[in-house]
């Protein structure tokens, strides 16, 4: 038989921002047989436990590798405890509740010709070092037949529903229309009944039975647009979606225009009373600049990364939390909210930060929250089936000739104040625009984040400089 580390080197996936993602053709039962035993003999070298939790998210390519995730403990004598289609953070939460390692076969919000694995100890999302050790894993593969997964338990979806209804009032909501877009994310079945047990009156639109990719960080201008729409038409006080596996948040304001993932957490930020933070180099400025912190590291993109600065943080200060510019809020300390303690929940999570910017919103407009930032504005974008390798080639002309690649992107007018490469290539231009690029972890995508002075100015940054790149020879 071959070995885990071989099945995994040749299978052509790799670990991302969160998670390791691949083509639904490369994730064949061995391959997910391999991951499994591979993690379950990492986790064995720091923790002891019988049982290991596995959700999904609705991809149509999921429900078999869970089979095979599951088949795979079952060989190697654990216990699978199939929590069936259920948000990413719930399954974590539950995990670190019962203390057991988990897995989440998702792949958020790529195609669903794609899919992906994510994978927890029993303390929280694991970190690179173990996603190194996971691959490094030389074991012998095990041989096993498929077995059907266990039957559903429910547990973990109203545990973490409980989560906030314990923290949040029964009124906070009263009096609100909130528009549910259920799309397939992970978690419809889940928030209307949330909302409605919050107080709010709940319409659910937009549910598909098609696979939806919604990426958080890049909303498509047709569900902008739908938004906008759905607002008029059930007069909304806000939209609430989520991406495939719940993990990343949209909020809309009162007129269906929705925030920015970055700037919605660092609303609930405030709101949480959160001390230090931890946040990637692509995250909005406005972090720094609202003065509200007493320590804020930048760090690379992706949880990982995030959480890894959470050590640091958690020696000088009692509330640590981190976010990402996708809107995913990860909680570092137990903290305590209106004399209610809410435990750490290390990895995103799409349904804290949505509630805490509504209580904070009270009963006054979102967008009311908004003009109190400071006026520094952010857009996003990707160039989508674009190599890896090119991505890099782009990123080290940039680095190596900044002003001749500011040329390359029709901004040969400006200069290159400073340069961040902590990520990509993010790069301060002498009239105090951000253009930062980089390679997606997650798909063969190049995507683009700006700063400027106007959400019209920083999209129109964004739409020259993908343009400029697509049109390079």
């Amino acid at each position: 038989m071959p070995s885990t580390s071989s099945v995994l080197s040749e299978s052509g996936i790799s670990f991302g921002t969160s998670g390791a993602r691949g083509l639904v053709t490369q994730f064949t039962p061995q391959v997910c047989m391999a991951f499994t035993q591979a993690f379950v003999e990492v986790m064995k070298q720091h923790f002891t436990f019988k049982s290991v939790a596995i959700g999904i998210d609705n991809r149509p390519s999921s429900y078999a590798m869970a089979q095979a995730c599951a088949s795979a403990l079952i060989a190697l004598g654990f216990k699978p405890i199939y929590f069936g289609v259920v948000p990413t953070p719930a399954l974590a939460f539950m995990a670190m509740q019962q203390n057991i390692p988990a897995i989440m076969v998702t792949g958020s919000h790529i195609p669903f010709d794609r899919n992906g694995l994510k994978f927890y100890r029993p303390d929280g999302e694991i970190t690179k070092a173990d996603e190194l050790a996971i691959l490094a894993d030389d074991a012998e593969l095990i041989e096993t037949e498929m077995y059907e997964l266990p039957v559903v338990s429910d547990i973990a979806a109203k545990s973490y529903i409980a989560r906030y209804l314990d923290l949040f009032s029964p009124t906070l909501l009263a009096g609100k229309r909130i528009g549910i877009y259920e799309h397939s994310s992970a978690g419809r079945d889940l928030y209307a009944e949330l909302f409605q047990k919050l107080g709010a009156e709940v319409v659910s639109l937009g549910r598909s039975d098609q696979f939806v990719p919604i990426d958080t960080e890049a909303v498509s201008f047709q569900d902008i647009e739908m938004a906008k729409r759905w607002q008029k038409e059930y007069s909304l006080d806000a939209v609430f979606s989520t991406d495939g596996d719940g993990d990343r948040p949209l909020l809309s304001d009162e007129i269906g225009i929705y925030l920015r993932g970055d700037i919605l957490c660092l609303l609930a930020a405030q709101f949480l009373g959160i001390e230090a933070l931890a946040v990637p180099v692509s995250c909005n400025s406005a972090v720094e600049a609202c003065d509200t912190f007493k320590q804020v590291l930048r760090t690379k993109i992706g949880s990982p990364y995030v959480i890894e600065a959470f050590s640091s943080l958690q020696t000088q200060f009692s509330r640590v939390a981190g976010f990402e510019a996708n809107g995913g809020f990860l909680l570092g300390t137990d903290i305590e909210v209106s004399g209610v303690k809410l435990s750490a929940l290390p990895t995103r999570d799409a349904l804290l930060p949505v509630l805490a910017v509504l209580a904070m919103a009270g009963n006054g407009p979102i967008s009311s929250l908004l003009a109190q930032l400071p006026a520094i504005f952010t857009a996003s974008d990707r160039i989508q089936n674009f190599a890896r390798e090119r991505s890099l080639a782009l990123i080290e002309q940039g680095t190596a000739s900044p002003k001749t690649f500011l040329t390359k992107l029709s901004l040969g007018q400006f200069d290159v104040q400073t340069i961040d490469t902590t990520d990509g290539l993010r790069m301060t231009l002498s009239n105090g625009d951000v253009v930062h690029l980089r390679p997606s972890g997650n798909a063969p995508e190049l995507r683009c984040y700006a700063e400027s002075m106007s959400e019209v100015a920083a999209t129109s940054l964004v739409e020259l400089v993908l343009n400029s790149i697509t049109n390079l020879k």
